[in-house]
């Protein structure tokens, strides 16, 4: 059985440690016959209820994963102990909670998976990737979604996106590859200055061993993702399938089925492909601000 540590290690949170508590009960239930009405029946609970707890999407009642155990035959103290522990623990709030002032619930699931996966692959039409943004970038960038903020709560919008980028920081990063349309480096998001400092956090980035950028050229012409842009999470954890993420103005849309993985997935490949390559990046940023941003 894999287990993750409690809230408060550096790659875990509520989102993740739900996923896997719900991955756990539905082998179990499979594996002893019951179906999810009857698991349903024994909690009081409806078979749609069971389906969102399996995948991980509400929370967990204590008294409601231990009657499960109980129906699933789980009899040996130290395995209901540790899957009673992860439902206590999946109900914590992750360190995202104090921002919850400026924090779309949407959001709050990503971070979570963010904060948990092994490789993050992003492709980026409008902006360089979050998780890559300088504080002033950063700013500039918050700044066009929240016109009537005040500096307040803009400076906690920002704070919010910084402290995301600590998981770059932590001893054991995520992989983050990167493909950002020429687009995205040109528009002079908060003016050249703001830029310059931008492109030039963006080459000093691509020196880390755990970060890939690559660009995709104006000359490329169209491109398989010309539908916009989409983020790939993939997680250590084999019980935890892939997500894609895809980020609209006042929502998101979260895919987990495998045809539309795949269908993502070979966009991303071929976007990587129609990319200029990883080493070429430095020196593509640098023209990029020899040309606009002295």
């Amino acid at each position: 059985m894999t287990m993750v540590p409690a809230e408060g290690g550096p790659a875990t949170g509520p989102t993740v440690l739900r996923m896997l508590l719900g991955a756990q009960l539905r082998r179990l239930r499979e594996g002893c016959g019951v179906t999810r009405e009857g698991a349903g029946w024994e909690i009081r609970a409806s078979e749609s209820k069971i389906s969102r707890m399996e995948l991980g999407r509400v929370g967990f009642k204590e008294r409601d994963v231990s009657d499960l155990l109980t129906l699933y035959g789980v009899k040996d103290p130290h395995e209901r102990e540790s899957l009673l522990k992860l439902a206590r623990d999946a109900n914590n709030p992750g360190w995202w909670h104090r921002y919850g002032d400026v924090l779309p619930t949407w959001f709050q699931s990503y971070l979570g998976l963010e904060a948990a996966a092994a490789l993050i692959r992003s492709y980026e039409v409008q902006f360089v990737p979050g998780l890559l943004q300088t504080r002033d970038y950063a700013r500039a960038v918050v700044s066009l979604g929240h016109r009537r903020a005040t500096p307040d709560e803009l400076d906690r919008r920002v704070d919010l996106r910084m402290q995301r980028q600590q998981l770059l920081h932590r001893p054991d990063p995520p992989q983050l590859w990167a493909v950002v349309d020429e687009a995205a480096l040109r528009r002079p998001i908060g003016g050249r200055e703001v830029m310059r400092g931008q492109l030039t956090a963006l080459i000093e980035a691509t020196r880390a061993p755990h970060v890939r950028v690559q660009v995709i050229p104006f000359d490329a012409g169209g491109h398989a993702a010309a539908g916009g842009a989409f983020t790939i999470l993939r997680f250590g954890d084999q019980d935890l399938p892939d997500i894609v993420y895809i980020e609209q103005l006042t929502s998101a849309i979260y895919l987990d089925k495998r045809e539309d993985l795949d269908f993502y997935a070979v966009a991303m490949e071929r976007l990587c492909v129609e990319a200029e390559p990883p080493e070429r990046t430095p020196q593509i940023l640098t023209r990029i601000m020899d040309e606009l941003y002295r």
